[in-house]
């Protein structure tokens, strides 16, 4: 009955200190904050987990939901365990004074521990006593008390007969009325959260769900508006306590929108605005799935078809039978690119504004979500980065934010049914929504050894992960990606895989990699391809795959039958230079010139897609010569501009050339690979570099991609040929002899490989026009799959096949070097952790880790500003405001870290702009006020930035 007793007021000493306020000077109980954390922790299982992953955490433990509940609040109370030591409650003179004569006489020598360790190694004898079995590194003791730990973000190892010995922690953490306070405190807590008894195991998975809840918790309790006015309450006993603590996580848990919702059942036509009806595919996972996942339940699904053939809406309609039937909810859709996030997050936000929920939360995570005009609206500051490590640990606080950065904003709601509110917006809590869009890089780093990786893999699971684009990733990548399924598979997290042009092989292994998390395994070799145009759902309990009916595959391919054109021009590769020269007959210039003369002369709208962004300025450069139109009929749209103003010229693209456009009368753009997977446009004309076949399909998505919609409507100019047969010009690089002949710097784009079987292949289909779908998948597998007959062609060939597929394991290898383990291999929870990368460390991409570059201007007397007037000098303060952060990174640009590796004194930004997360990467590029010269060298590379071309680069041998 010690626990009852200690439970009333002034039955345990409630002195010791958890919080404390410098400005203030106030301190606030340890014991308090305990209960709170606890409490959020409970209200999060019940109102902010799924049934699935209560399922998972309950299976986890080998116990009943109910007995998992009060565990898990139970852990996270007990995470703060550690600061009951002398080292934590000695560190601040003002909130030491309110520790007992005994506690102070008690203290023995103080020795640096951090208390997030202390909490692991007091902890595992407390939990021991407690019933939890002490052993090896699975044991139940030993992964709780790493959950306690492990609170700040990364499980630690524990040393059982080392320091988390009795000896070491009798000697290191205080004396015996220390231990018994811990003691007595960690029975007050088994106590009041209603734990019956200690689990017998702990899986990894359950552990790290409960480590990521524990973080959630911690967040919500640590903010300064949650417990400064309970310490400015009357002094009441723990039970007392607990009984507000409870209604006030849950007033705060709904507060800041993390409950789970349901959406109201809506027509199709009314969930898709826009749609008259599903298609063939989309009818047939309506009809089809529910049944085999009720039966069946979660698994795997794979949607291949026609780019702009509606697998977003298929995907959509998935997520919503998984949904209803595995104990799931919500939305996670991941993407390659930050533009291809961006016009998701918008396809996203509509469908589930359709439902017209009364508040529904949808995030965008990405490095510059906040320049995103569809989703910003808010402050910015250094907490609000999705992709930076959070605050170093600060003994006085936990809080996941910096106390008093949003004071003006903390009561306000979010900006709308489907915004999210301003905590649910900021760093890594923005993944926490039931809903959301990120780029993939943010769920790839749930399986990196970085810091939150557990939170990451807390808001993957318990919702349906959709992987758009999934042909996308580079082996580096896709290893990742395969280790996320393996997760999401041991998570029981359905997934859906969406793809136009993805080989039977990549499915196949993206599948098994899910499945084998799930628990079955001995599938090597065995295929899991959709069909093309389809669907397949292969479900984790048998890993029996179900295919699309072959009617309905009928009836789609018959529906988005068309017919293409695809014209292989030879032509000269050479760069334009800086003198003005003369473009002879039969260069890539020359000819792209003459491609687009039907446009030049008629109107209409075409795209120049290029392999690299100097091609594109060459491109760009060489046509504004000759362009006689208004000048904004030609448009440039690269990656090496500022934020700002690619965003505002993609904006532009996708609302004159979208489905519901005003359609100008003459539009050329010129661009990169951000086409491929970017833009829901249409236009008339296309010509394109060399590339993948994988990506000409692609591109090829985007010519006349609205004809069908369009049926009898007079949107085409005059020239255009009335069967409705586009035409894609593919450039052709060669040599003297007639030879494929690549330039040097498109190694770096995409393997020689693909380049050269890809024109190979290509004459072929000048000689009988390409049907979609129909012919799509033959060609993919004959450029992209195991099957192809490339590396047979010549010794020189078979030579460039090897050389692929050395690089393709050298980057496996470096990938698998930073991978955590699959769950069934997780032996101690730091194996989780064996690495301390931080999340800008952390590479997603071989070789990407980009600076950002802010071009700016340099006045005689050394100030520097934002713009060639004058008038907007670069703010150089402590604390900046939203607009001026807003201002620098509108105008800054991501380049290779490579290129400014060598930057000196004059290019280093403002001293305070270090403390940023948001800033403190950046480098300068000045240009000269008087000169207006702005090529900077660094090393061997020269960098310049252009107002029409955006950044220029060269390299000096």
């Amino acid at each position: 009955m010690e626990a009852v007793e200690d439970a009333r007021y002034g039955g345990v000493d409630l002195c010791p200190w958890g919080k404390f306020d410098r400005a203030t000077g106030m301190a606030y109980s340890l014991l308090f904050h305990l209960i709170d954390v606890g409490a959020v922790a409970a209200v999060l299982w019940d109102r902010f987990l799924t049934p699935s992953q209560r399922s998972v955490i309950s299976g986890g433990l080998d116990v009943s939901q109910e007995q998992a509940r009060s565990l898990v609040s139970f852990l996270a109370a007990m995470h703060d365990i550690g600061k009951l030591i002398p080292n934590f409650q000695f560190c601040e003179p003002l909130a030491r004074i309110r520790l007992g004569d005994d506690l102070l006489a008690d203290a023995g020598p103080v020795v640096h521990v951090p208390h997030a360790r202390a909490s692991m190694h007091a902890g595992l004898r407390l939990l021991g006593e407690l019933g939890f079995a002490v052993g090896g590194n699975d044991s139940p003791a030993v992964r709780a008390a790493q959950c306690l730990g492990g609170h700040h973000g990364r499980f630690l190892q524990l040393d059982v007969a080392g320091a988390a010995s009795v000896r070491r922690v009798q000697a290191a953490l205080g004396g015996p009325v220390w231990q018994d306070l811990r003691r007595r405190y960690t029975h007050l807590l088994w106590h009041l959260f209603g734990v019956d008894r200690a689990p017998d195991r702990m899986s990894a998975e359950a552990a790290v769900l409960i480590m990521g809840l524990t973080m959630v918790a911690d967040r919500v309790a640590s903010r300064r508006r949650y417990w400064v006015p309970n310490a400015h309450t009357p002094s009441f006993g723990a039970a007392e306590h607990h009984t507000h603590a409870r209604r006030q996580a849950e007033e705060e848990v709904e507060r800041l929108g993390l409950p789970r919702f349901s959406l109201d059942q809506v027509p199709f036509t009314t969930a898709h605005p826009g749609l008259k009806e599903p298609n063939a595919l989309q009818a047939s996972v309506m009809e089809e799935l529910p049944r085999l996942v009720a039966k069946r339940g979660s698994g795997i699904a794979v949607v291949t078809d026609a780019t702009g053939a509606g697998k977003s809406v298929t995907a959509l309609e998935m997520a919503r039978i998984f949904n209803e039937q595995c104990g799931t909810q919500g939305v996670m859709w991941l993407l390659p690119s930050t533009a291809a996030a961006d016009q998701t997050y918008e396809v996203l936000d509509r469908y589930v504004r359709s439902h017209q929920p009364e508040y529904a939360p949808v995030t965008l995570v990405h490095h510059h979500s906040d320049l995103n005009e569809a989703y910003t609206g808010r402050r910015l500051s250094p907490g609000d980065t999705t992709v930076l490590d959070g605050p170093p640990d600060d003994p006085f606080t936990d809080d996941q934010e910096q106390d008093g950065l949003f004071a003006a904003d903390e009561t306000e709601s979010g900006p709308g049914a489907a915004g999210p509110d301003r905590w649910l917006r900021g760093r890594d809590n923005a993944l926490l929504a039931q809903y959301t869009v990120s780029t993939t890089d943010q769920a790839q780093m749930a399986v990196l050894p970085v810091r939150y990786s557990a939170l990451r893999m807390l808001a993957l699971s318990g919702k349906t992960v959709v992987v758009d684009e999934a042909h996308a990733l580079d082996p580096f990548s896709q290893l990742q990606l395969l280790r996320l399924l393996n997760w999401l598979g041991a998570l029981n997290s359905p997934v859906v895989l969406l793809s136009a042009t993805m080989p039977a092989s990549t499915t196949s292994e993206l599948v098994r990699a899910y499945l084998s998390g799930a628990g079955r395994t001995g599938l090597h070799g065995v295929s899991f391809a959709p069909g093309y145009p389809g669907w397949l759902f292969v479900d984790a309990a048998t890993a029996t795959a179900h295919h699309m009916s072959e009617p309905a595959r009928g009836r789609q391919r018959a529906a988005q039958r068309r017919t293409v054109c695809i014209r292989m021009r030879p032509v000269t590769y050479r760069r334009l230079g800086q003198d003005g020269r003369s473009i002879e007959a039969g260069e890539r210039l020359a000819v792209i010139a003459d491609v687009l003369q039907p446009v030049v002369r008629g109107g209409g709208c075409a795209a120049v897609v290029c392999a690299t962004v100097a091609d594109a300025q060459d491109t760009y450069a060489y046509l504004r010569r000759m362009w006689t139109g208004p000048p904004h009929d030609l448009v440039l749209v690269h990656s090496r501009v500022g934020e700002r103003r690619r965003q505002d010229t993609l904006g532009e693209l996708r609302r004159e050339l979208g489905p519901a456009g005003p359609r100008p009368a003459r539009r050329v753009f010129v661009t990169t690979s951000l086409l491929d997977m970017s833009l829901d446009i249409d236009v008339d004309l296309m010509v394109s570099d060399l590339a993948s076949l994988a990506r000409l399909l692609q591109r090829l998505g985007r010519l006349a991609r609205f004809a069908r919609r369009w049926t009898g409507k007079d949107r085409r100019p005059a020239w255009w040929g009335r069967d409705n047969s586009p035409t894609l010009t593919v450039l052709h690089p060669v040599n003297s002899r007639g030879e494929t002949a690549l330039p040097p710097d498109w190694g770096t784009v995409e393997p020689s490989v693909t380049l050269h079987e890809t024109a190979r292949l290509l004459p072929t289909l000048e000689k009988e026009p390409l049907v979609v779908p129909d012919g799509v998948q033959a060609l993919v597998e004959k450029v992209h799959g195991v099957t192809s007959g490339f590396a047979a062609e010549t010794a020189r060939l078979r030579q460039m096949a090897v050389t692929h597929q050395n690089r393709t394991s050298r980057e496996q290898q470096l990938s698998a070097v930073h991978l955590v383990p699959p769950p069934i291999r997780v032996s101690s929870l730091a194996d989780l952790h064996r690495q301390h990368l931080t999340t800008a460390q952390a590479a997603t991409r071989p070789g990407v880790l980009p600076r950002r570059l802010l071009p700016c201007y340099r006045s005689p007397d050394g100030t520097l500003t934002l713009d060639a007037a004058g008038l907007l000098p670069l703010p150089d303060q402590e604390h900046l405001s939203t607009r001026h952060l807003r201002s620098i990174l509108e105008h800054t640009l991501p380049v290779p870290a490579a290129w400014v590796t060598r930057a000196s004194a004059r290019h280093q930004p403002p001293a305070s702009w270090k403390q940023h997360p948001l800033l403190a990467d950046t480098l300068l590029l000045p240009t000269d006020f008087t000169t207006r010269e702005s090529e900077q060298c660094f090393g061997q590379h020269w960098l310049r930035m252009d107002e029409q071309l955006g950044l220029l680069h060269r390299k000096q041998q």
